[in-house]
């Protein structure tokens, strides 16, 4: 008897005597074949009635992104006893095993994506391809990374040193995060790419879509709730706080009433842009460069270059003279 049902029967003697063991492995079976029976509904709806394929795996995930961590920045992310004489080796020998890693969970992706569990040559090579680019990208990743690391360090009185705004700071996480997914996303493995991100939202509760296009020097200050969308733009030196949102205004069907996807939605913000803690800005509107937007404003209109938006300015607009209720 397996362990699980072994406690299950075991409680089942504590709570309501003893049953028949016959009957509890009953039920079992019947548990397990109404679940075959909804995994095969399941398939049926997806137009894969054979075995579908096998997703790339969060836990790989994880520690590929770990590696790549340890990769961009070894002395401090990496083996705490690395030299200078060493550390060169260190970074080869874990960039080349973590993207082997990355090639198989790659591999899995288009596999998945095509509905094909058996991988072929194409997919192989295209595979390849992908990750080959994505590591000639790494370097350029690197140099983004500096800039936003020395826009946390000069953005926040708190910051002691560089090395604390990366090992410490949670909008650092989020945003290497996602400069690595943003990159993947670009060269076709969008999949992963979330998967990426979505591990560094689960760690901060900084939620990026790697979709997004963000500039260098970005900086994100607290950063617990913030949200910005897959189609946003964000330019140079902008600094976001906690519960900033950049979102989506409305979300348009098709003839049969499903939602459209891939439209473009989030805003625009433009270089040297202050949004404080708990704003919320929706729809393909654009926060001018150099503005400042004001905490837990609500914003779903374009503003001009050097902007000042407050709390005040925006319930005077709305509501002047009965407007917007």
């Amino acid at each position: 008897m397996c362990s699980i049902l072994r406690n299950w029967y075991d409680d089942r003697i504590k709570t309501v005597g003893r049953p028949s063991l016959k009957r509890t492995v009953q039920e079992i079976d019947a548990v397990v074949a109404e679940l075959r029976a909804l995994r095969v509904k399941s398939l049926e709806n997806r137009q894969r009635r054979d075995r579908p394929p096998k997703l790339p795996s969060r836990k790989v995930l994880v520690t590929i992104a770990d590696g790549l961590s340890a990769v961009l920045f070894p002395n401090r992310l990496g083996l705490p006893e690395l030299t200078s004489e060493s550390v060169d080796y260190y970074v080869g020998h874990t960039l080349d095993v973590t993207l082997r890693e990355l090639l198989v969970q790659v591999r899995r992706e288009l596999r998945f994506t095509s509905g094909v569990d058996a991988p072929g040559n194409a997919d192989r090579e295209q595979a390849t391809a992908i990750t080959q680019a994505f590591a000639k990208r790494l370097p350029h990743i690197r140099i983004l990374l500096e800039s936003d690391i020395q826009a946390a360090y000069e953005g926040d009185p708190a910051a002691r040193s560089i090395d604390e705004v990366l090992v410490c700071y949670p909008g650092i996480t989020a945003i290497t995060h996602y400069r690595l997914a943003h990159e993947l996303h670009c060269l076709g493995a969008p999949l992963i790419a979330r998967m990426i991100s979505e591990i560094a939202h689960s760690a901060t509760g900084i939620e990026i879509h790697p979709g997004a296009k963000i500039g260098g020097s970005f900086f994100i200050d607290h950063g617990t709730g913030v949200v910005i969308g897959e189609t946003a733009i964000i330019g140079q030196h902008v600094r976001l706080y906690q519960a900033v949102t950049l979102g989506a205004k409305r979300f348009p069907m098709d003839e049969h009433g499903s939602l459209v996807k891939g439209n473009i939605r989030h805003p625009i913000v433009e270089d040297d842009v202050v949004i404080y803690a708990g704003a919320t800005i929706l729809g393909r509107i654009i926060i001018g460069r150099g503005s400042t937007i004001g905490g837990n404003v609500w914003l779903t209109r374009s503003v001009a270059p050097g902007s000042v938006i407050s709390q005040a300015q925006i319930r005077n607009e709305v509501f002047d003279g009965g407007a917007g209720i």
